[in-house]
């Protein structure tokens, strides 16, 4: 049932990327994390870390640009 919830997820994420504009994919994109997180739990809880991090993968390939920015503002603080 988890792995479903993903492949829901993937779907969800795939028709906002096609349907909205590029200042509604940000509101979007932080919409699709909160409902990600719980997810990537319920998918390691239910079939192991193995599928938990084949899922946080996933998610990560979707979500690219946003994990882009996190990773450059984290450098900049670190800097």
């Amino acid at each position: 049932m988890a792995f479903i919830a993903l492949c829901l997820w993937v779907v969800v994420a795939w028709l906002l990327q096609v349907v909205l504009t590029a200042k509604q994919s940000w509101p979007a994109a932080y919409g699709l994390i909160v409902l990600g997180v719980p997810i990537v739990i319920w998918l390691t809880w239910s079939g192991g870390w193995v599928w938990g991090t084949v899922g946080a993968a996933v998610m990560l390939l979707v979500l690219r640009w946003p994990v882009i920015y996190l990773g450059r503002w984290i450098r900049g603080k670190l800097q």
